[in-house]
Parts: structure tokens; sequence; C-alpha cells
């Protein structure tokens, strides 16, 4: 034999006398390894201050970008949304001329009039404009001939200007 198998056997059976001599089975434990060892507790390494002084720093500029674009489009949005709306009255309006017969409406015209009564055509949430004011009705109109229905927009007031302007049905300038 060469001295190679010679070694082997030799490793065999001295492993296989020191397996037969110990009578506890329990003792033989699984070799571990470094490898898959968990971390020891105290290895755990939180964040430094200047590590969360970069976060927040990043997240501020990020808010700074954002939170003007989100302001101006919410604005617009309100903006048309206040247009489809008083398209919307005004066509009401005009059904209601229908229903009762008339050509034109009496210069004390309300919106609220369409709020009323078993055959009401809207309810009081749809006169008011997406900054929570009634919508208003000119008689004569000066966009449309018989009527105009307008919201004051954000300002609440008349004439302005950007989101303070004033939304008239069928306006096409804007």
């Amino acid at each position: 034999m060469s001295d190679r198998t010679e070694l082997c056997v030799q490793c065999v059976q001295h492993v296989a006398v020191s397996l037969s001599s110990t009578s506890d089975t329990n003792s033989l434990k699984p070799m571990r390894t470094d490898r898959f060892r968990r971390p020891a507790r105290h290895a755990r390494r939180a964040f430094s201050l200047v590590e969360l002084i970069v976060a927040v720093t990043i997240m501020a500029i990020l808010a700074a970008l954002v939170v003007p674009r989100v302001s101006q489009w919410i604005g617009f949005t309100k903006g048309k949304t206040a247009r489809a709306d008083a398209e919307t009255i005004s066509n009401q309006v005009r059904m209601y001329m229908t229903a009762k017969g008339m050509s034109t409406l009496p210069s004390d015209f309300e919106l609220v009039e369409l709020t009323e009564g078993d055959g009401a055509l809207l309810n009081k949430n749809q006169i008011m404009d997406p900054w929570n004011n009634p919508y208003q009705i000119r008689i004569p109109g000066e966009i449309n001939l018989d009527f105009d229905v307008y919201s004051f927009g954000a300002d609440g007031q008349a004439g302005g200007e950007g989101e303070g302007a004033d939304v008239v049905a069928g306006d096409k300038r804007n």
C-alpha cells in the first residue's frame, strides 16, 4: 500500500475508535463557522448624527421643490373644476327655463331655486364652488347673451388674476 492510503486507513480507524469509545452521542456537536453566525448585539451600529442630518436635509430639499408644484397644480385643478361646474349649472338653468316655459329669466332669479321643490335639478352642494363660495348668476350676461353662471375664484371677490380670477361658464378666453 502507498503511504497515502495507509494514512487514510489510520485516520478512519482513529475516528471509529473515538466514536465507539464515547457513549454519549449528544456530545457530538456540528461544527459552526463564523460565516453562519449572527452578528453580536453590540456589533450592530446605529445611524450617526451626521447621517441623520444629511437624510433630513435631503428630505427638506425635496419637500421644498415638490410642495409649490403640488399647490400650483391644486389651484389649476380647482379652476378647471369650477369651470366645469359652472357649465353644468348653466345647463340646469336652461332645463329649468324649458320646464317652466320661460324664454328669459327674471332679473331676481337665484340659483337656490334650482335646489328647491320636488323637481329640484341640483342639490345645495352643487351650487358651491371648489373654494366653498356660492356660484353667482348675472342676468343678462356679459359673456353669454341671456345669463352668466360664474364663480369669484379663490379670493371670493369680483375680478382678480391667477387663482383669484373669476370663472365664467362659456368664457373661452381662459
